[in-house]
């Protein structure tokens, strides 16, 4: 997160102010919170899916994933309660 707060005050923040023509540093938009979440319906056949994506997303955000379970049963979608899901 350091990097991409770094490279935004650096890089992008100088280009906005030039190509908006802000007066004030306080008119520059501001990243406050980055949310990365993945949706796995797959992982109700295959619970191998669920442990390469949550590779992928602790490799891109630097964090351990939180895996997320279902919050209830449906039968259409072959879904029970508490099956793993997703991460985030």
């Amino acid at each position: 997160m350091a990097r991409l707060r770094e490279k935004y005050q650096v890089e992008v923040v100088p280009k906005l102010k030039e190509r908006f023509q802000y007066r004030s540093p306080m008119q520059i938009p501001k990243l406050s919170k980055i949310v990365l979440n993945m949706g796995l319906g797959e992982a109700i056949q295959n619970i191998k899916i669920l442990d390469s994506a949550t590779e992928e997303l602790a490799a891109i955000s630097g964090q351990k994933p939180v895996i997320t379970r279902a919050r209830q049963s449906i039968a259409t979608f072959k879904l029970r309660k508490a099956c793993l899901l997703g991460a985030w």
